[in-house]
């Protein structure tokens, strides 16, 4: 997929750490990193029928913020790619366990395959 890149940077204690990467995990499980800021324009133009929002704007009870496609997605960040039917449904405290759940299951298995194939 393009500037995509499934690997981990290790920080100064050399433990591997997301926080030095974008992070996008897919409703799916599926977990992309880059290593530098991106727009969200690049991801939406491969996946047409989602939407981005980040993960320090996800509220019970709200709709989910997309991220617009112009805006820059962060190194550190954790941002979740969601299909557009989910645009419209309130966030309800399972699904936002749920998405909890697959965000750390995906960045557990990111970094456990990064220290396999060192």
């Amino acid at each position: 997929m393009g500037t995509s890149a499934s690997s981990q940077c290790k920080n100064e204690d050399g433990n591997f750490s997301w926080k030095f990467t974008v992070n996008l995990v897919h409703f799916d499980g599926k977990l992309q990193q880059w290593k530098q800021p991106l727009k969200a324009e690049h991801v939406l133009s491969q996946n047409p029928n989602c939407f981005i929002c980040s993960s320090d704007s996800m509220y019970i009870g709200s709709l989910l913020p997309h991220v617009a496609p112009s805006e820059e997605l962060q190194v550190g960040q954790i941002y979740f790619l969601m299909p557009l039917s989910k645009s419209h449904i309130p966030l309800s405290l399972q699904e936002l366990g749920a998405l909890a759940i697959e965000a750390h299951a995906a960045l557990t298995r990111s970094i456990i395959q990064s220290s396999v194939s060192l």
